[in-house]
């Protein structure tokens, strides 16, 4: 800004104006948003904060019962006492006791963390600005980053930057908040429903603490219910219904730790009862109001490997069971059936191998049933071979010596293949002495039993554990 470079000082209570024009007050509205003229300009530069002006609107009573709520202090949030307590960081700072940080809040949906970022902004006096990673940009970023400039430097003010589903951005865009969050010229808090490591870039990790937000229990959703049906200012308290116990628990439980979905489906269904004249809200009108609910299962993200990795280790557990309920999550959520069934080919050598050969014929002919038929009809190829495989005797002989030969491998380097094990193509290299002492074990099985096959330095060795020793006479493994 032009005037900030003339001034940087002081705060001249008169604007000097171009010739010809009278002086102007100063304006405390940001020029970027001055030229545009906004609503919101104006509205923000009045009102301490942006969720205050929200709730002082007349629109907050038609807001959905959710957003109406909202805990409006740290003592109103259930479920998250392990991250709200008075001697945790963020505890502390929602009770105004320490000043804000930046903070990355991971959590499933509806576990509290847009209600976190703006009681942050409640019990301090800094601005709260909202932003999409989903909606927005750079451009619009770099807005926000100039307008908590002038509101520090002018209004001695600092800005509380939430930025909702951080883990949208690339490691590009990530990087434009560091300096901002350096300098101390934003609090950034980032909401991302997966997880930090993975999605957030090390340098933003290290200048914020990572709060883990867990999924809201069944008894702190019933609490919740309970709370809205009983609250006359703000929840469904005038309106005399009364929520049965078998709802309730319908509701509590099937809403997968999600404040936001069961306070939804609790106002649906509290529409349904009142339209139909009833007092109370019965199971069926709790069902009908919470409708079916999509699956939390992201195939690009974290749960995704969750709920793989429950389905092998069920198999390796021999609990067909666990392997059934984890395959049937999968393809209820649209899970690619062919990269169950590769997961099952590899489960097949890794865990069953040698026990059962026949399971890696058995799991590519999964396989190719599942290329072959399509779904929904390959879910039961699928199944035939999760089960299978759950059932079959275990060993990972194979899989553990080859492990243990990659190491060897790794740590002799690579030592020289015995000359009689050498390949003899050409006359020189059979005056070499390539090949020259190697005994072809068909037809001659006890000149060849002493052979020995490995280098040198790791004669004797053996990787392959739990199977049966070479006996005299046989050539397994030749």
């Amino acid at each position: 800004m032009r005037h900030q470079r003339e001034y940087p000082r002081q705060k001249p209570s008169r604007i000097p104006s171009r010739r010809g024009h009278p002086p102007r007050e100063p304006s405390r509205v940001p020029r970027r948003q001055r030229r545009a003229g906004t609503v919101e300009a104006v509205a923000s530069a009045k009102e301490p904060t942006l969720f205050a002006h929200a709730a002082r609107s007349g629109s907050a009573a038609a807001a959905p019962l959710a957003e109406r709520m909202r805990p409006r202090s740290v003592e109103e949030v259930v479920g998250q006492e392990a991250v709200l307590g008075p001697g945790h960081l963020l505890g502390k700072i929602l009770r105004g006791q320490s000043p804000p940080r930046s903070c990355i809040l991971w959590g499933p949906p509806g576990s509290g963390k847009t209600t976190i970022a703006r009681m942050m902004a409640d019990r301090s006096d800094f601005e709260l600005a909202s932003f999409s990673a989903v909606l927005s940009g750079v451009k619009e970023l770099r807005s926000l980053i100039d307008e908590a400039r002038t509101r520090r430097e002018y209004e001695a003010r600092g800005t509380i930057l939430f930025v909702d589903e951080i883990h949208r951005f690339n490691k590009a865009q990530q990087d434009a908040f560091l300096p901002h969050v350096e300098s101390g010229a934003i609090v950034l808090l980032g909401a991302t429903t997966e997880n930090p490591s993975f999605e957030i870039i090390a340098p933003l990790l290290s200048r914020a603490a990572v709060v883990v937000l867990a999924a809201l229990e069944a008894t702190s959703i019933a609490l919740l219910l309970d709370r809205a049906l009983e609250d006359e200012e703000r929840g469904l308290g005038k309106s005399g219904l009364r929520l049965e116990d078998g709802a309730r628990s319908f509701l509590a439980e099937q809403s997968a730790g999600d404040a936001r979905t069961a306070l939804s489906a609790l106002e649906a269904a509290a529409a349904l009862a009142q339209s139909a004249g009833k007092i109370s809200i019965d199971l069926r009108l709790a069902e009908e109001g919470l409708q079916k609910k999509a699956l939390l299962y992201d195939r690009g993200g974290e749960e995704h490997y969750n709920v793989i990795s429950a389905f092998i280790k069920s198999m390796r557990g021999s609990d067909a069971d666990a392997a059934l309920y984890w395959l049937a999550r999968m393809l209820e959520a649209g899970e690619d059936p062919l990269f169950v069934a590769r997961r099952m080919v590899v489960f097949a050598s890794e865990d069953v191998g040698l026990a059962d050969p026949q399971a890696l014929v058995l799991a590519m002919a999964v396989r190719d049933a599942v290329h072959f038929v399509g779904m929904p009809e390959a879910r039961i190829n699928l199944a035939h071979g999760a089960a299978y495989l759950a059932l079959a005797p275990k060993s990972n002989a194979s899989y553990a010596a080859f492990e243990a030969a990659s190491r060897e491998v790794k740590r002799s380097a690579a030592l020289p293949v015995p000359k009689h094990l050498r390949n003899a193509p050409t006359r020189l290299m059979k005056d070499l002495g390539y090949g020259r002492g190697y005994v072809y074990p068909h037809g001659h099985e006890q000149e060849a039993s002493g052979q020995s096959y490995l280098p040198d330095q790791l004669s004797g060795k053996r990787f392959l554990k739990g199977a049966p020793a070479k006996k005299a006479g046989s050539n397994k493994g030749n």
